[in-house]
This record gives C-alpha cells, sequence and structure tokens, in this order.
C-alpha cells in the first residue's frame, strides 16, 4: 500500500488566536493528501524566534520534504491554484449582479407565480441599485475619494460624491416599491446620465486607467463598461417607467 506524501506545517495556535491561514494550509495539505506533521507555536515568542531562525517573515510555514514552500499564498501556487491579492478583477460586479438576479427571480415569482416577466427585470435593476449603494454608503469617504478621479460633476462639486450612494439608494428604493415616481425617474436619469458621460470621457476619450468606485471606495474593479452599464441601467429604468403606462 503506498505510503501517504508527508510535510510539515508550523502554525500559530494559541488560546486567544488561531491563525486562520494556518488552518487554511491544514486542510489544503490534507484535501491534496499529505498527511501532517502539525507543529503549532504556542506563544507569540515562540512564534518569534521560529521567525527568526528560518528567516521569514510570517506564519505559517510548510515543508514538503526538504523544500520550504512558504505561507499559505505560495503552498496554494504550488498546487497550481495562485491566490489573487493584488490586482483588478470583475468578480466582486459578477458576483452582484448574480444574486441581484437569483433575488429579482426569487421574489417576482412569490409575487406573480411567474420568475421571467417584467417585474423581475424591473426589480434586478432597482435590486442592485440598492446593493451598490450600499456598498458606496459602507465608507462614503473612500468612495467620495475614488469618484473624484472621473466623475465629471463631483470634480466641480465635492458634495456631490456624497450625495451619489444616497441618491442611488432612494432611486433603487422607490423603484423597488414602484412609489413616488416623481421623486426616482429624475434622480435616476441625472446621475445615470451624468456617470455614463464620465465614465465615457475617462476611459473611452481619455483612455485612463483607473478603478472603478461603483463597488465602493475599496474596490479593484476596473473603470469601464461596469460602471457605465450601472448607469445605463438606471437611465434605461427611468426611462421604462416614464414610458410603462404607455406600454400598457
Amino acid at each position: 500500500m503506498k505510503q501517504p506524501n508527508t510535510a510539515k506545517l508550523y502554525r500559530m495556535v494559541m488560546e486567544d488566536h488561531v491563525c486562520p491561514y494556518g488552518i487554511k494550509s491544514k486542510w489544503l495539505l490534507e484535501s491534496r493528501g499529505y498527511q501532517v506533521d502539525d507543529h503549532h507555536l504556542t506563544t507569540r515568542e515562540e512564534t518569534a524566534a521560529f521567525k527568526d531562525k528560518h528567516g521569514v517573515k510570517t506564519t505559517p510555514q510548510t515543508w514538503i520534504g526538504d523544500e520550504r514552500i512558504g505561507g499559505y499564498t505560495d503552498l496554494a501556487a504550488h498546487f497550481g491554484n495562485p491566490v489573487q491579492n493584488e490586482g483588478t478583477s470583475y468578480q466582486p460586479v459578477a458576483a452582484l449582479f448574480g444574486m441581484m438576479a437569483l433575488m429579482a427571480l426569487g421574489a417576482a415569482w412569490v409575487a406573480t407565480s411567474e420568475p421571467l416577466s417584467i417585474l423581475s427585470a424591473e426589480w434586478f435593476v432597482s435590486f442592485s441599485m440598492c446593493a451598490l449603494a450600499y456598498l458606496k454608503l459602507r465608507d462614503v469617504e473612500s468612495f467620495s475619494t475614488m469618484f473624484l478621479n472621473y466623475d465629471l460633476l463631483a470634480k466641480r462639486w465635492v458634495p456631490y460624491g456624497y450625495i451619489y450612494p444616497f441618491a442611488e439608494g432612494l432611486a433603487g428604493v422607490l423603484m423597488t416599491a414602484q412609489v413616488l415616481n416623481f421623486v426616482s425617474i429624475p434622480v435616476a436619469l441625472f446621475i445615470g446620465t451624468i456617470g455614463a458621460v464620465s465614465v465615457f470621457k475617462a476611459v473611452y476619450i481619455d483612455k485612463r486607467e483607473l478603478k472603478c468606485a461603483c463597488v465602493g471606495g475599496d474596490s479593484n474593479v476596473p473603470l469601464g463598461f461596469v460602471s457605465l452599464t450601472e448607469n445605463l441601467f438606471m437611465i434605461g429604468m427611468a426611462v421604462w417607467m416614464l414610458a410603462k403606462p404607455l406600454a400598457i
């Protein structure tokens, strides 16, 4: 019978702190069929001595045979699954729009017994506006700072960067409830149009490479079609709500 491969893992396991990356490293090794020789570093002093001895800055640390692999991100890369910590990514918005689409389908199904309907499309847009507003409202200061990089109105009148998330959230809530259209429609048209023009100018005319503030001030989403889509959604929803009474 083939003996399992073995690995040595040194990780912090203390009364007041168990390193989450150490737990992840142990799980990753075991999921790859390794028998883990698990060494616990139980005090801050012991951890500092370990780092000094091996010339490393962080724990956990993994050895496979005589080769030091490194920390969790190094271990994941060793197994062909690099952890994406830096650079731009569309993953946050893909997850957000995916969840909002599922929520809209589910809510419309409860309301109308039809998951695919005009209502589910309307709610997808309004739910997305609410979710995007929430992400901005987590840290309005950071959002407004990033927003100043490209928004034409915010550059001329700084308070607009602070108002924008509240305006987007207000329009989203009112459009979800389908009340006070005389408020939600002009708000969505106003911020959506300025936003679309600002993004188009920054990305497609000025050719600037910026991060998008659409999902908050800590975003790694590149400015481009995602933010443009957000603004076009708002414009489209406002136009639809204006035309809807004529279409029914």
